[in-house]
């Protein structure tokens, strides 16, 4: 389920896993066999096992081993998040947020963010943090959006990151700053988040926070086009076009040999 991996790559399986029961299960979600692991932890999510809880939410937001059904995710999500887990509240304000198994309500987003976020979950800041930032259930609040954004990029959130990076780029809760801004599309960029890439290639194409270099640009678009979504490829291929209309063959095919260079350290041969 994409639109929730991040919240699930952060939060699966937070409690320490002791019962006997509840490892099996682990071994067989870990091996695939995820109908297995649902019929493992089911009851023990029916007995009040806050962790068995929160993990059949996710089977069922995420279809694994089960039909998905956010409602029943939802229901889930709940009781996990009531008991204190704060995966559970992160995703139950994302749950919020989208409107999915339930209206969405913003206002009940912000809160059970607020409530992940105070026990440093690193998607529950980034996610309060662009509340805060579009004035969604909340008031807008561009400096509250900026510290949640840094608790989370310190704890190495990309999504975090380039927010961070951007609200220096543009001055908005903090002194305008490109040099901070680079610093922050970096962060996420060398963790391979494409946003951050493009905008990093933007940056050594116009020389705002680093020197100007048509082949780092170049190098940095190339990068980037890997993996954008569709809608931002066209943008992305004349970006690199006009950079590459200034530069000599042998910078291109040295911009190419870069980016192809930094792609295999990654394990994503091109």
């Amino acid at each position: 389920m994409k639109r929730l991996l991040l919240a699930l790559c952060m939060c699966l399986f937070a409690s320490v896993v002791w019962a006997q029961g509840f490892a099996v299960g682990y071994e067989a979600y870990q091996s695939g066999d995820y109908a297995r692991a649902f019929r493992i932890w089911k009851p023990l999510a029916d007995r009040a096992d806050t962790s068995a809880q929160y993990n059949i939410g996710l089977m069922y937001a995420d279809g694994l081993g089960v039909p998905r059904n956010d409602a029943e995710a939802v229901k889930w999500f709940r009781l996990a998040a009531k008991a204190g887990i704060a995966g559970a509240q992160a995703n139950l304000g994302f749950m919020y947020e989208a409107g999915l198994g339930v209206a969405p309500d913003a206002s009940q987003a912000v809160s059970w963010y607020g409530k992940a976020a105070e026990k440093g979950d690193a998607f529950a800041q980034n996610s309060l943090g662009l509340m805060y930032d579009e004035g969604r259930g909340v008031e807008q609040d561009d400096e509250v959006a900026v510290g949640l954004y840094r608790q989370s990029a310190d704890q190495g959130l990309v999504e975090a990151q380039n927010n961070l990076g951007y609200m220096y780029e543009v001055g908005r809760g903090v002194p305008q700053d490109d040099i901070e801004s680079v610093k922050w599309y970096r962060r996420a960029a060398d963790q391979d988040f494409a946003a951050a890439q493009f905008n990093l290639a933007l940056k050594y194409d116009g020389g705002r926070g680093v020197p100007q270099d048509d082949t780092r640009a170049y190098m940095w678009y190339t990068i980037a086009l890997t993996q954008l979504p569709v809608e931002q490829l066209e943008t992305a291929v004349s970006l690199r076009n006009v950079v590459g209309e200034r530069m000599a063959p042998d910078s291109i095919a040295d911009a190419d040999r870069l980016a192809k260079e930094w792609l295999k350290k990654r394990g994503r041969d091109q």
